[in-house]
């Protein structure tokens, strides 16, 4: 195909979604109702399953309308591109259903699970570099020796036309929508889908979302060129793009109606989202655009609205889900984290917990350091709205309690609330003890108040993980004497322990 035959307007564009042979290989991926999210929102939220593609990503569609519309010669000559992700395997699978030699150059650092997802689906893999840049450039290379084309990820006509066959598949699938939401990484998807619904229903709107941290479009948009950004955040590597590209600027400077950013947080809000409506596990990226719908909409106060929006891909890391669980509730509004000053006396403890009433905690760190006072770290849940938090911490410094709010301090939800701890100050006679309680509302509270009045707590250690039941480590200044009490005390709480003095880490670490 020579240069002159790509589409440059909207109608041009248009002509080539409607006869790209994405199907060939692609599927109609289903527009999904979200019952429980849209009932939360008060609008009818519905999520376009991409996740339900042959290589779990939209990624396939742009690969292979390129491939597949090289001229005959290019398809001999075999075709080359550099990902270390969702495009690595569109390209692949493209390749072998079209009988062509593909190769991917990956980044030595890409995990093993992505490897060997390029090489089954039948791609030729080439490790160079330590990251995508590195990459791109060994394909470039490479292509120049050996006369491959290069596919780019996004920035290209025929690309961005195989993006758009997804905006094509949302109006026929439900034609009352007002707002499409899509994510922008290199933009070619939101470019696609943009162009597309504008030149058939310009009444919908499309609204692109970008993280926070790797916002390459919003940084154009502001220069009215593209610009590269000094850095971008991994989180959600599948939009993780310095520079947007040139076409796919051009196209959304022209037909995108909104742009809105997201934190991390928001994202991970948007995983858990997904899972409870679908069951479906989103990569970040993938769940991106959820959580720009949901910010956007509580935003502009949007109600009764219908909604659309894009699971990109599921591509996910598993072990980056402890992340995710993690920090879904902060995004969500559900959790907020707090730095308390409470006295070292005995009750204490207890008297803080009252003040918090009956409301769910959901983290407690604790470590006895001298005679005077200790700082504590608290995880709270909330019903999603900050108007609580603020009265839990007007409640708690109205009872003498100075506060600290760390809800938003991002080293204290990624490093210090893992490290706070350390040895006591003065020898302690303590011993420690590991819980387990069934977690219902005021188990922590009926902990306390059968133990924490009798006994100083010394050492404290409670996350609520989402299981049924919650656990706690414990440690409690006691002499020889104290022991039968104590252990009557136990046995009257009825919740399951044992007894950790003996063990090796604590010996090591916190005695």
């Amino acid at each position: 195909m020579s240069d002159n035959s790509y589409p440059t307007t909207g109608a041009d564009y248009l002509r080539q979604i409607l006869r790209a042979p994405v199907y060939e290989v692609a599927t109609v991926t289903p527009l999904q109702d979200m019952p429980r999210l849209s009932e939360r929102t008060g609008n009818t939220v519905q999520l376009k399953r991409e996740d339900r593609q042959p290589v779990h990503s939209f990624k396939l569609r742009g690969a292979y309308n390129m491939v597949a519309n090289l001229t005959e010669e290019q398809k001999q000559a075999g075709v080359i591109a550099a990902s270390a992700g969702n495009h690595a395997q569109g390209m692949a699978l493209s390749g072998t259903k079209l009988g062509i030699n593909t190769t991917i150059v990956m980044p030595k650092t890409t995990p093993d699970i992505k490897v060997d997802a390029v090489r089954g689906f039948g791609g030729k893999v080439v490790l160079h570099g330590s990251n995508f840049d590195e990459a791109k450039a060994e394909a470039v290379r490479l292509s120049e020796e050996h006369g491959y084309t290069f596919v780019p990820p996004f920035d290209h006509p025929l690309v961005i036309a195989g993006q758009g066959t997804i905006g094509m598949e949302m109006i026929q699938q439900n034609g009352h929508l007002n707002y499409i939401f899509v994510p922008v990484g290199g933009g070619g998807l939101a470019a696609g889908v943009a162009v597309l619904v504008k030149q058939l229903m310009p009444e919908i709107k499309v609204i692109a979302v970008e993280p926070e941290d790797s916002a390459c479009l919003g940084a154009a948009l502001d220069a009215n060129q593209p610009v590269a950004l000094d850095r971008v955040s991994m989180f959600a590597d599948g939009v993780a793009v310095k520079i947007i590209g040139n076409e796919t600027f051009r196209l959304c400077q022209q037909y995108i109606d909104g742009h809105i950013t997201v934190s991390s947080d928001e994202i991970c809000s948007a995983v858990k989202d997904i899972f409870e409506d679908t069951r479906a596990i989103a990569e970040p990226s993938g769940a991106l655009a959820l959580a720009g719908l949901k910010k956007y909409a509580d935003k502009h106060k949007l109600q009764g609205c219908q909604l659309g929006t894009i699971l990109s891909g599921a591509n996910t890391n598993f072990h980056g889900l402890r992340y995710v669980s993690e920090r879904c509730e902060l995004g969500e509004k559900r959790e907020g984290l707090l730095a308390v000053t409470i006295p070292e006396r005995q009750g204490a403890f207890f008297e803080f917990c009252n003040i918090i009433g009956g409301r769910a905690v959901t983290e407690f760190n604790y470590r006895y350091n001298d005679d005077k006072l200790a700082n504590i770290f608290v995880g709270v849940r909330l019903s999603g709205a900050q108007e609580e938090l603020d009265s839990i911490i007007k409640d708690l410094r109205t009872g003498g309690y100075p506060v600290v709010d760390l809800s938003d301090d991002e080293m204290a939800k990624l490093h210090v609330r893992y490290m706070i701890g350390g040895k006591p100050a003065k020898p302690l006679t303590e011993r420690l003890y590991s819980f387990e309680f069934p977690e219902y509302p005021g188990a922590l509270l009926k902990f306390l108040s059968t133990l924490g009045t009798h006994w100083n707590i010394s050492l404290f250690n409670y996350r609520n993980q989402g299981a049924d039941y919650g656990r706690v480590l414990c440690g409690f200044e006691l002499d020889d004497g104290d022991l039968s009490q104590f252990s009557a005390h136990l046995r009257e709480l009825g919740y399951q322990c044992k007894d950790e003095t003996d063990n090796p880490s604590y010996k090591f670490f916190l005695s």
